[in-house]
């Protein structure tokens, strides 16, 4: 029987392998992918777990050899079942078209989940002969007898056994009585739970430990060099936000800059690309005066912010938010802002409303 078992799983075993046939004359084989490779050496070992573990069973099974001389052949049709499916598996495998795994692998579908199916089986028939070793063999769970209580014992908690307490009765307080009494109230002896004993020794050990580290040893940082590390960080972290935050500046948001960098980055740009049509000094030439109180599409902040961001197309002005961020946008309304009531010789007559 030994020798029947091992023949139709080693047919079982080959017949799942559809990889090593040959699926055309130029064709790499699938044998040499390694997933298939791994699922082979799986296969391989739980193989030999099946043939330990078979005869492990057949030698306990001594005592049941006339039941099992009639459920081997039920036993040898199961197998020879299963290996003529995995055969059948097998053949299709063969004649499909291999449509490559998109995902780990070269392996067919079929090919993959016909050996993951394999190894399912096998782990089942592991885990099936475990079990029936198991109960050939008399290893079971038996239940522990319970506790006989002892009388005149009393019971004892797990919370009590935590806290290393008992409970007294009226009888024994006086054993346990410390002399003090305030107002009908007697002191008990009560000592500190074994938890919060060894937790403040913890802490006594964790607190010489950190004061070598960060006093004597230097190998840890204290608590000002963590705070100035902290502080670094976040000074960086706010210089990147900030970054970032310069390019969410729209005509709803937008603020009066005031800072003398912004104000001379706002002066250079004025210079390099709205002097031609408005003067150096904000004159006018065939703009309009940007220094006097009238305006010809507002005067505050955002509504010098949004005709430079969008032009006016009908005048001849340019959109110039595909030529600077929305800071320098800022910088440029900014610097508009701050030329006002600065009466540069060659003004131009006013235009638009006074505001």
């Amino acid at each position: 029987m030994n020798k029947r078992f091992i023949q139709l799983l080693g047919g079982s075993l080959l017949c799942s392998m559809p990889a090593v046939a040959d699926s055309g004359a130029n064709a790499p084989s699938e044998l040499y992918d390694p997933v298939a490779l791994m699922l082979l050496v799986v296969i391989g070992g739980l193989l030999l777990a099946i043939l330990l573990l078979g005869n492990a069973v057949l030698g306990a099974m001594d005592i049941f050899r006339e039941k099992m001389k009639k459920d081997a052949g039920k036993a040898l049709v199961t197998i020879g079942i299963v290996s003529l499916t995995l055969m059948g598996s097998n053949a299709f495998a063969q004649e499909a078209a291999p449509a490559a795994n998109p995902y780990f692998t070269h392996l067919s579908p079929t090919s993959f989940y016909l050996l993951v199916a394999v190894i399912i089986v096998e782990l089942a028939v592991v885990i099936s002969l475990l079990f029936v070793l198991r109960f050939l063999a008399g290893i079971k769970r038996k239940r522990k007898p319970g506790k006989v209580s002892v009388p005149g014992k009393p019971r004892v908690s797990w919370f009590e056994k935590l806290n290393n307490t008992k409970t007294v009765d009226a009888a024994a307080e006086a054993d346990e009585d410390m002399g003090h009494d305030f107002d009908g109230i007697h002191e008990l002896n009560n000592p500190t739970p074994p938890w919060w004993k060894w937790g403040f020794v913890f802490t006594v050990c964790f607190g010489i430990v950190y004061f070598w580290r960060t006093e004597i040893s230097h190998s840890a940082p204290g608590q000002l060099e963590e705070l100035a590390a902290a502080e670094e960080k976040a000074a960086v972290a706010k210089e990147e936000y900030l970054k970032k935050a310069a390019n969410n500046i729209d005509e709803s948001n937008v603020v009066l800059l005031t800072d003398a960098n912004d104000v001379a980055a706002g002066q250079k740009m004025f210079i390099s690309n709205c002097a031609p049509c408005h003067g150096p000094q904000g004159q006018g030439v065939v703009g309009p005066n940007l220094t006097d109180d009238y305006w010809l599409h507002g005067g505050k902040i955002n509504e010098v912010f949004k005709t430079i961001k969008y032009g006016v197309a009908d005048k001849g002005m340019k959109a110039w938010q595909e030529d600077f961020s929305p800071k320098q946008l800022a910088q440029l309304a900014s610097f508009i802002k701050s030329i006002h009531g600065s009466n540069p010789p060659n003004a131009k007559e006013a235009q638009g409303q006074k505001e």
